[in-house]
């Protein structure tokens, strides 16, 4: 089990970047807009670097929904790989069955 205040951390940074994403969104595409003045586009740039690091995309990281691990993560699952053996071990994933050969 990962430790509560990091799964935490990272609820609050999903909550952060779903509250800023459509500024953001707005903000880059002016950056990106070669039609604009240098001066207008310099001035999103400024106003993007003011907003809250942890309102970027990049700096969510996936966590299994289970055990709340940051690693081996399946993204079509949603859990990690370890978490995902546990439940089949237990028969609690319909068709997973224990391989053997």
């Amino acid at each position: 089990m990962a430790k509560v205040s990091m799964i935490n951390r990272e609820k609050k940074r999903q909550k952060l970047v779903a509250k800023y994403a459509e500024k953001r969104a707005e903000l880059k595409a002016i950056t990106k807009n070669l039609d604009l003045p240098m001066e207008e586009r310099f001035k999103a740039v400024l106003k993007l670097a003011k907003l809250p690091r942890d309102s970027s995309a990049t700096r969510l990281h996936n966590r299994c929904e289970v055990s709340g691990r940051p690693k081996a993560y399946y993204r079509k699952l949603r859990m990690s790989r370890i978490a995902l053996r546990d439940l089949a071990s237990k028969g609690e994933i319909p068709g997973m069955v224990k391989s053997s050969w």
